[in-house]
């Protein structure tokens, strides 16, 4: 799976989770740039998990800096 439709599926959980984020999601930003607190974060990966069909264990998502860490495990975690 591409990086770009995997960031475009967590924009969409991002838009669909968070209140007042309007603007397209620049990955190497941090979830708290955008006033995501750990709950909107549990919403956004457990829907991007779903809509993808992946699944990460969530000890494997504690050192995620950035978006763009998020997208790398779930291309690390994406069927060959």
């Amino acid at each position: 799976m591409e990086k770009e439709e995997i960031l475009k599926v967590i924009e969409k959980h991002m838009h669909k989770s968070v209140p007042g984020i309007t603007e397209k999601i620049d990955p190497e930003k941090k979830f708290t740039d955008y006033g995501v607190n750990s709950l909107d974060i549990v919403e956004v990966v457990s829907g991007t998990m779903r809509e993808l069909k992946i699944k990460i264990p969530r000890t494997e998502l504690s050192d995620i800096k950035n978006i763009a860490g998020l997208v790398d495990k779930f291309v690390a975690y994406s069927p060959k």
